[in-house]
């Protein structure tokens, strides 16, 4: 019999930010996350713009000696870990480590360490290149620290699937708990890509927006849509297995129901036509968690504000839930958050279950002119009060991945 797994604490650092909480009532008020960047000269680039974690200290969560030797990408992952962790009244010592694992992925891992180190290669020679380099740049790094700084002894696992990675993990870990490997896990994503390569190369194949207008670069489903904006931060879930977190007494905020993740096998970078890859995803998580699609009171869209993608997600939506898609409220955070990459599908993951524990929906801002070919309710621009028990989150990423979570209102 398959364990019944539910959330217990969260942790967040996006661009809207430094907590959970703090980004969930930003995200609710419409709040834009895009700005000018600072972390980077953009000079010779085309993209000005991006979606930059704010603010953030490091010390704050992890000795500074040792957060040194750390990318930011795993400092986010540390730091988000810890506030869930917290927030789920968990410590971590030799009674449980062992029945406590972690499994965190990122798309691209540490960007910014490895171009920092490339530039000592050219202009210094290969004897200065750091010993840390490696062990900082890996993209697992992010679930070696949080299991060092923790504590935690069981499952330790990573996924890279590019901007799937934080939704594959989640439902990775959700499957670890499910079948009793594991009696908690601490899961999601994260990243740290506004980085010289990372926006040039995007920049190249033409997936980021060239839009210069800080308040209207970032708009899913809008008409005039050019690509999506880059942003950086982590989300963390702390889940376990139910009998555990009731017989500890956990506020619980929600129950992992459903995971589907397939594959495209269709193009490097864009998605398959007519979404159809994502739609089977969205049909598997619906058959695993028992549900009906109209069960389904909201979706956290992928919703990139990239051409292909909001139009075939759109498409997507159409064919798996039918008549239903209609009376769906379907909103894209990433107008706010800008595209995480590795971190989305963590960080919309928390906002799902705040959307539960809430009872109101995140709206997409800047959608002022809605595209013909996405004509389904995207919660424009202002929030929305409704009562949400049933939330699909939808992760799609580069090498046609596709992964999706169902979260379901807690009940005994």
């Amino acid at each position: 019999m398959t364990k019944r797994v539910v959330i217990t604490g969260v942790g967040s650092i996006t661009p809207l930010g430094n907590t959970a909480e703090e980004s969930w009532q930003n995200a609710l008020a419409g709040k834009n996350g895009v700005a000018l960047l600072t972390r980077m000269d953009t000079t010779d680039y085309a993209v000005k713009l991006g979606a930059e974690v704010k603010d953030f200290d490091a010390s704050e969560f992890i000795d500074r000696k040792a957060a040194r030797h750390m990318d930011r990408f795993t400092q986010f992952a540390v730091a988000a870990a810890k506030m869930a962790v917290a927030d789920a009244n968990v410590t971590i010592d030799e009674t449980n480590a062992e029945d406590i694992g972690v499994w965190i992925g990122s798309g691209i891992g540490g960007m910014e360490t490895y171009e920092k180190e490339f530039e000592k290669l050219i202009k210094r020679g290969p004897s200065r290149v750091s010993p840390f380099f490696v062990p900082m740049m890996i993209p697992d790094m992010a679930t070696g620290q949080v299991s060092i700084q923790l504590g935690a002894k069981g499952v330790n696992s990573t996924t890279v699937t590019a901007c799937a990675t934080g939704t594959n993990s989640i439902g990775d870990a959700f499957r670890v708990v499910q079948r009793g490997d594991a009696v908690a896990m601490i899961t999601g994503g994260a990243e740290a890509p506004i980085t010289k390569m990372s926006m040039a190369g995007f920049t190249s194949n033409k997936a980021l927006s060239l839009n210069p207008d800080i308040d209207s670069a970032c708009r899913p489903f809008d008409k005039n849509r050019d690509g999506f904006v880059i942003g950086e931060g982590a989300g963390i879930l702390y889940i376990e297995e139910l009998e555990h977190a009731k017989a500890r007494g956990a506020n619980i905020y929600a129950e992992i129901v459903g995971y589907g993740s397939t594959g495209d096998a269709y193009h490097m970078t864009a998605p398959a036509p007519d979404g159809e890859g994502a739609a089977r995803a969205m049909k598997k998580a619906l058959v695993d968690a028992d549900l009906q699609p109209e069960a389904v009171d909201y979706i956290n869209a992928h919703g990139t504000s990239t051409p292909y993608n909001d139009e075939y997600e759109t498409m997507a939506i159409k064919s798996v839930f039918g008549d239903a898609a209609k009376s769906l409220a379907i909103s894209s955070t990433k107008s706010m958050t800008g595209h995480t990459l590795g971190a989305s599908g963590g960080i919309e993951a928390v906002f799902a279950v705040q959307t539960i524990r809430d009872n109101q929906i995140a709206p997409t801002i800047h959608l002022e002119e809605v595209d013909e070919k996405c004509d389904l309710d995207y919660v424009p621009n202002v929030k929305r009060e409704a009562e949400v028990k049933t939330v699909l989150s939808n992760s799609f990423g580069f090498g046609g991945h596709n992964a999706c979570l169902i979260f379901k209102q807690f009940e005994d």
